[in-house]
């Protein structure tokens, strides 16, 4: 019973901690522009991240140890580094993004201005990461998380035209009013969102954390092969709803404000507020994980001590890299930038990173003096080398694109 009561945790965490504010703007801005036209890019990129985080997951529990601290001794320092360097760009870009979505989120149940909520959530993480335990600062977040469940339960009290959405979704069509390379641009940053790879460092890491071994592999692939999936149909729920609300009036999304309206025309004030909580423990458990994975990648490729299980005094330089993670992010905020174009930035420069961090794991997942027994089957492989030509024209496609189109606009 208690074996089963952890892998339906771990599955709820997974459907929670998958939707972060990359998720939430990106879907609800391609629903606004494109309607469901992008659908397609959802099941690709959770495909992606389960194979991903369960290549990384695996490394982590048969080796006991973490992705960078085999990298580095892997690839080499000097190729490790590019990947280091790339890394840890992103993930302070994503929890630059991620802290601006908690304040906005505030900002949303309380109307005060989200300047004034940015320390306010920054100094909350710092708390967190330094006084909470793993496994119930994960859970907790997770399970919040899945308030936005309400967005699915949007979706039908809206009533739409349920043939209207599944033509849209299975024979996309690029609107009248949007050109081919916006939408190509949308479709690497729907990608990015579903792809992120703090996403995959915190997975690795936590199993670290938690003390997995082979016998957790099972458990792992529930959570990763159900969770994922789960959280990948959320996506589409959001998309759904800028379909059915906002599309038709011609609303394109430039605020989180705008992403709840179809929440609010479904179900009213009690329907807003789920969504908030939803939004707030979303982003709060991103933001999380965004500190904490910024810690593991420079402390693991350094080879510093590190870890929650450990006290401070036993991993200083580990807690002092999160701490000034959140100071630059919220320093980032404070210079009047949008939340919702980091946000939008982020997830491309996501997928641009994605080859750095993407192969070095395929290459240790297949390697036998570190995996035994346990490398990739044959199965296993031929998917990740499709999604490694997936990964590398998206990477080349999205600084082009972005050109071209102004970033999407």
């Amino acid at each position: 019973m208690r074996k089963l009561f952890s892998v339906a945790l771990g599955i709820l965490t997974a459907i929670g901690g998958f939707l972060d504010i990359g998720d939430l703007v990106t879907n609800a801005v391609v629903g606004s522009r494109f309607g469901l036209a992008l659908a397609w890019v959802v099941p690709v990129g959770v495909l992606g991240i389960c194979l991903y985080a369960n290549m990384a997951g695996r490394v982590a529990a048969v080796s006991g140890r973490a992705t960078f601290e085999i990298i580095r001794e892997r690839l080499g320092p000097r190729a490790a580094a590019s990947n280091l360097v790339a890394s840890f760009f992103i993930n302070l870009m994503t929890l630059t993004a991620e802290i601006g979505g908690v304040a906005l989120a505030l900002e949303l149940a309380t109307d005060v201005s989200p300047m004034m909520w940015i320390p306010v959530a920054a100094f909350a993480v710092w708390v967190v990461v330094w006084r909470v335990k793993f496994s119930i600062m994960e859970n907790a977040a997770g399970l919040l998380g899945l308030c936005l469940i309400i967005f699915a339960v949007s979706v039908f009290a809206l009533h739409p035209n349920w043939g209207d959405l599944l033509h849209q979704a299975a024979a996309p069509v690029i609107p009248q009013q949007e050109s081919a390379a916006t939408y190509w641009y949308f479709a690497i940053a729907l990608f990015g969102a579903a792809m992120t790879p703090y996403e995959v460092f915190f997975f690795s890491s936590g199993a670290v954390e938690e003390g997995w071994s082979i016998r957790d592999l099972g458990t792992s692939r529930l959570n990763v092969i159900i969770g994922f999936p789960l959280g990948g149909i959320l996506s589409i729920a959001i998309a759904s709803c800028a379909t059915i609300v906002l599309l038709p009036n011609q609303i394109e999304v430039t605020s989180l404000s705008q992403t709840v309206m179809p929440v609010i025309t479904a179900g009213g004030k009690l329907a807003l507020a789920f969504a908030i909580v939803g939004i707030v423990a979303a982003t709060f458990g991103a933001a999380l994980e965004t500190t904490l994975s910024g810690g593991y990648i420079l402390a693991q490729f350094l080879g510093w001590t590190w870890g929650k299980f450990r006290r401070p005094t036993e991993a200083a330089r580990f807690h002092v890299v999160m701490f000034v993670s959140l100071i630059a992010g919220a320093a980032v905020l404070f210079t009047g930038v949008d939340p919702v174009m980091v946000t939008e930035y982020s997830v491309v420069f996501s997928a641009i990173a994605l080859p750095l961090t993407y192969l070095p794991i395929l290459i240790v997942a297949n390697d036998a003096q570190y995996m035994g027994d346990e490398t990739n089957g044959k199965v296993t492989n031929m998917f990740a080398s499709v999604y490694l030509v997936i990964i590398l024209a998206a990477s080349l496609s999205a600084i082009p694109l972005m050109i071209v189109t102004g970033a999407g606009q």
